[in-house]
């Protein structure tokens, strides 16, 4: 089937001048002020009144669910296509939390694999928290050789869960990352979990300080969790490192105004993203009872702050839309993603004038109609 968008205001994330967007096997074909087709069935869409934007990147979803943190019956369930789709999302990269036990890289990929038949587009990362790594085939340069979905490896540092990495057992790790990007031709990701400790990222800026070329291969995360972490990390991105700042999770000040922040101290658009952490498991304890709760994370954040940005003022509606896509699209190396072009991945959001989400494509198919 091929599908004609019309009377879209197409932002890429920059606005195009085209107002319609041909979409043929999932991709999208061509970009027009007017396209006329003849002799073809053709599904006409129309946008009028709404922006089309990419479709949004989550690069931080536990996809299986987290949690397990306080007894088997704190496991979160995993998640849907159907709450992707409510919050703009269309592509994941799925991950393990502190469990790397009960949560199976097995299962990970498995899960992947079904959101991709789905219809949205999912990737994952090899390994957990902890050291010794976890991989399907031995190592993280074969995992990402040989098996389609991963992209790369997760690991944790400066959290008291964590398993307190030297700094030569994360080069070891970097020179798994590169070795299997080189032959994958999937660049590849270190993503780092940060904690709240006083080491911050203190690992990561003495191996980019000996050797700056491995700067792209850091992608560390949840980095507004303190003042401090925060202030590291916007010297890392100054260097050119991009920094995953965590909608969900715990953080010294809102996301939005932390890119506000790291604007004003230097810091290039380009080297920030969102993601959401969501599905993770959030521990709360209420102060007057004492009573504990254990629910899933939001997965709806990344879109939240997203608003919060284009209606403060911080950042225009083009601007604002590169920390859900082409930002994150550059991390991951997707380069199919993330951008409104010929021969791109025809995934998109529809937000009205209020910019509420109207509807998602992803694939070329309608994913808020399930």
């Amino acid at each position: 089937m091929i599908t004609l968008i019309k009377n879209a205001k197409i932002y890429s994330p920059n606005p195009l001048k085209g107002r319609e967007i041909l979409i043929s096997d999932g991709t999208i074909a061509a970009i027009s002020d007017k396209i006329t087709l003849i002799g073809c069935d053709i599904n006409v869409v129309d946008a009028s009144g709404c922006y089309v934007c990419p479709g949004f990147i989550d690069e931080h979803v536990h996809i299986t669910g987290g949690g397990g943190q306080m007894g088997h019956s704190s496991f979160i369930p995993e998640v849907t296509v159907a709450d992707l789709a409510a919050v703009g999302t269309t592509t994941v990269l799925g991950l393990l939390g502190t469990d790397g036990f009960v949560k199976e890289l097995s299962t990970l990929y498995s899960k992947t694999k079904a959101l991709d038949e789905q219809g949205i587009t999912a990737y994952m990362l090899t390994s957990y928290y902890g050291l010794p790594e976890k991989t399907i085939t031995g190592s993280i340069a074969e995992d990402m050789i040989f098996i389609d979905k991963v992209i790369g490896c997760k690991l944790a540092m400066s959290d008291d869960r964590s398993s307190f990495p030297t700094e030569q057992e994360v080069l070891r790790l970097v020179n798994q990352v590169r070795l299997g990007g080189f032959t994958s031709g999937k660049h590849g990701i270190l993503h780092i979990h940060l904690g709240n400790l006083s080491t911050k990222i203190d690992i990561i800026l003495s191996i980019i300080d000996k050797y700056p070329t491995l700067i792209t291969y850091f992608s560390p995360t949840h980095t507004i969790r303190t003042r401090a972490l925060f202030d590291d990390c916007v010297q890392f991105a100054k260097k050119g490192g991009m920094i995953d700042i965590s909608t969900g999770g715990t953080k010294f000040t809102e996301p939005h105004l932390a890119v506000g922040m790291a604007l004003e101290m230097g810091v290039p658009l380009e080297n920030m993203a969102f993601s959401s952490d969501g599905r993770g498991g959030v521990r709360r304890e209420n102060p007057q009872t004492g009573e504990i709760t254990y629910t899933p994370a939001p997965l709806d954040l990344n879109y939240k702050e997203f608003v919060c940005l284009v209606r403060e003022n911080i950042l225009p509606l083009e601007q604002a839309l590169m920390l859900l896509t082409s930002n994150p699209a550059r991390n991951l190396s997707l380069k199919r993603k993330g951008k409104i072009a010929v021969g791109a991945d025809a995934d998109f959001v529809f937000l009205d004038e209020n910019l509420s989400i109207n509807s998602v494509y992803a694939k070329g198919k309608n994913i808020t109609k399930r």
